[in-house]
């Protein structure tokens, strides 16, 4: 069946669309999407999503990970190989990360990475047939956001409740930091590293972010509100 942007999709739908657009512009597919020699197929069911210019993806509820080249993920250092480490991302199966593969990092310089430690890492090789491999540099070799993350709370949630809060279009965090002053990395392999100035705030953070999932942009401002009106008034 041929299928159209925000259209409920099944695996082995076609989207003349996508592959019209694809004839005379670049595009990008996400998540869910497939690209065969005959047209653009589905590959799970949800519904079908674009954002601007040309990126398309299908929107679902899923908890397991599936490792995509370029995501920002979250992982758990799991155990150290000569000089590759193993970190759970998830997924299937372990992913590497030389450590190389850090900013700076040379034979002589290594990173002080440990097993259990928490990195936020760049998925640069994932493919069916190959072993994920991440870094934690971007291109340029810089590490920007990426490397150890220190201190915080780590917890899991959706693969759909990431996307939801990273969507521009979503009031959460600006709704939360218009509130207090936290540091947050989202990984798109369903896990939140969040940090705040007490326990009391990073667990109120935490639930807060778990309980937008389901709810609209006008009730996420006044969860925000109320959340904060509570802690100001333990602390006052």
């Amino acid at each position: 069946m041929n299928v159209s942007v925000g259209d409920v999709v099944l695996p082995g739908d076609s989207c003349q669309e996508i592959a019209t657009i694809g004839e005379k512009s670049k595009v990008i597919l996400g998540p869910g999407l497939r690209k065969e020699v005959n047209g653009i197929f589905i590959t799970k069911a949800g519904t079908l999503r674009k954002r601007a210019p040309n990126t398309f993806w299908v929107d679902n509820y899923q908890k397991r990970y599936i490792p995509s080249r370029g995501e920002n993920v979250i992982g758990i250092v799991t155990q150290k190989a000569g000089d590759i480490f193993r970190v759970d991302v998830g997924g299937s199966c372990s992913a590497s990360l030389s450590y190389l593969s850090f900013e700076g990092a040379t034979k002589k310089n290594r990173p002080k990475v440990v097993i259990g430690d928490v990195v936020y890492a760049k998925m640069l090789v994932a493919s069916k047939d190959m072993e994920p491999e991440i870094v934690c540099v971007d291109s340029h070799g810089k590490k920007g956001r990426l490397g150890v993350l220190e201190d915080g709370f780590v917890f899991k949630c959706s693969l759909n409740l990431i996307r939801k809060i990273l969507n521009p279009e979503c009031p959460l965090l600006n709704s939360l930091k218009n509130e207090w002053p936290f540091e947050l990395a989202a990984g798109m392999n369903g896990r939140i590293w969040i940090k705040a100035n007490t326990m009391r705030e990073t667990i109120a953070l935490g639930n807060a972010i778990l309980a937008s999932e389901y709810h609209s942009n006008d009730e996420i401002k006044s969860m925000c509100s109320n959340i904060a009106s509570i802690l100001a008034g333990h602390i006052s």
